[in-house]
């Protein structure tokens, strides 16, 4: 199956969307990628939610991405008397390590790394930033606030402190145990939440060990911070608006999202764009045209892939909200100015042979009105280039690596195809021709630009661009 866009898709799975014919109609409808969210799976389902997208890639026989979400560390005050309590502007409140139950005038907050981060003046917010509250004095086991937005504090209502570097790591216990059952398993990307500092990274990449791609969710300002080491340690970033919009002002969101995504474009790694895109489909057949227009910024901006989360996981219209993302992509993709925007955006390669023929495929592409550019690949690296100049015409990948097709199953514009190494010079362009032929994205008369490795099979070694005609049936005639 062709899709008719370069930006992918992300349809997380949950209650509404974990059944074989929901995945396949989920895939069908235009999903390129799933997520596996870690905080609401035991490892007894995500083996079999993982073994039903696998049967649905089987079926369809086209790489699909799994992509396992960690849950990291959650921060939370304890329990209240009566379940919860009201806050009032200007009153005080004491959050300390006492278990005992809450009230209007205290809470358990059993973090005692928290008290060692705040200082003075620092905020804390609670119940994902509806009540905000200034500290006025701390000490190893206290903290005494003001309030300074009230609000209703229920139990267990989570803890956000923006302003302190928390010395927390961002991989819990039971993302330990998650991480080892979904490499075990064979998926394809980590997200990771909770990221501060680029080290938060190594450590992932360290248990990986090269079995998984790491992806580093950015929804803290202290990741902002370290955004170009974070971009160099990580595989591929997420700007993930839910939390990133908790602890920093609402209004820097948009900035940031579009700061970040130039980044990683800059870089050559894939970024995402998550979180309430489609938020009101949760419970509505059609989104709302902000909605719409949030998804096409995105798009216009060059982003990898965009996600939904509980659109898909959870609501009543799962199937639609994937089907309304891809119409809105194809869409914007379509537009006049799409290409101009795109463009503006696009930087110099770095100073590296592999880099040089990638940049130099597109113009090749693009000067012949090629009907494809079509890269071979191991490692998927000559796939992340290729992405990287983000031409406007097709971008197929040839891998003989199940691994790397799925891996780059999320990269913007890439259409993965699984088969057997090419054997010579002669292999490369007459199977690069009868594939994009098979494919359907090349016709007889019509040439296609090829990058390829030398010495064949040689990972990281792009060093071969050649222009081929398709001939009769798709053979080379080059």
């Amino acid at each position: 199956m062709i899709r008719r866009r370069n930006v992918k898709i992300i349809a997380t799975l949950g209650p509404a969307s974990s059944s074989p014919e929901m995945i396949r109609a989920l895939f069908d409808a235009g999903a390129d990628v799933f997520r596996l969210n870690m905080s609401h799976l035991n490892h007894e389902n995500l083996k079999i939610v993982h073994g039903m997208v696998r049967a649905v890639e089987k079926e369809v026989d086209r790489p699909i991405s799994i992509l396992a979400d960690l849950q990291g560390p959650k921060l939370r005050v304890g329990e209240m008397e009566g379940g919860s309590a009201e806050l009032v502007d200007g009153q005080t409140f004491r959050l300390d390590l006492d278990k005992a139950k809450g009230t209007a005038k205290r809470a358990p907050l059993p973090h005692p790394e928290i008290f060692a981060a705040v200082k003075t003046g620092h905020s804390l917010l609670l119940d994902d930033g509806k009540i905000r509250l200034r500290v006025t004095s701390c000490g190893a086991d206290f903290a005494e606030t003001i309030v300074i937005v009230g609000g209703t504090l229920s139990n267990r209502k989570g803890v956000n402190v923006p302003e302190a570097v928390l010395p927390v790591a961002a991989l819990t216990e039971k993302d330990r145990r998650d991480f080892d059952a979904v490499l075990k398993l064979g998926v394809d990307w980590v997200a990771l939440s909770f990221i501060q500092r680029p080290e938060d990274i190594a450590e992932a990449r360290k248990i990986a060990r090269g079995r998984a791609a790491i992806l580093a969710k950015i929804e803290k300002p202290q990741a902002l911070v370290h955004l170009d080491e974070i971009i160099e340690m990580a595989d591929a970033l997420m700007v993930a608006r839910g939390d990133l919009g908790v602890e920093l002002p609402l209004q820097q969101v948009p900035g940031w999202q579009k700061r970040i995504t130039r980044a990683a474009r800059r870089a050559g790694k894939p970024v995402v764009v998550a979180t309430q895109m489609l938020e009101s489909m949760i419970a509505a057949p059609v989104p709302t045209r902000a909605e719409v227009s949030d998804v096409a910024t995105a798009v216009f901006e060059g982003a990898d892939a965009i996600m939904l989360s509980a659109e898909s996981a959870a609501g009543q219209y799962p199937v639609e909200a994937v089907r309304m993302m891809n119409n809105v992509a194809i869409e914007v993709e379509g537009d006049p100015t799409y290409p101009g925007i795109i463009y503006s955006q696009n930087n110099q390669p770095e100073a590296t042979g592999a880099d040089a023929i990638s940049a130099a495929a597109h113009m090749v592409a693009d000067t012949l009105k090629a009907a494809a550019i079509v890269c071979w690949t191991n490692s998927g690296s000559t796939g992340l280039r290729a992405a990287r100049e983000r031409p406007m015409l097709p971008i197929i990948v040839l891998t003989p690596v199940p691994a790397t097709a799925r891996r780059l199953a999320l990269v913007w514009g890439l259409h993965c195809v699984l088969t057997a190494d090419a054997k010579d010079l002669d292999d490369v362009a007459e199977r690069a021709c009868g594939i994009a032929f098979r494919e359907g994205y090349a016709q007889p008369g019509q040439r296609i630009v090829v990058t390829a490795g030398l010495p064949l099979g040689t990972p990281g070694a792009t060093n071969l661009l050649r222009v081929a005609f398709v001939g009769h049936m798709g053979s080379s005639a080059d």
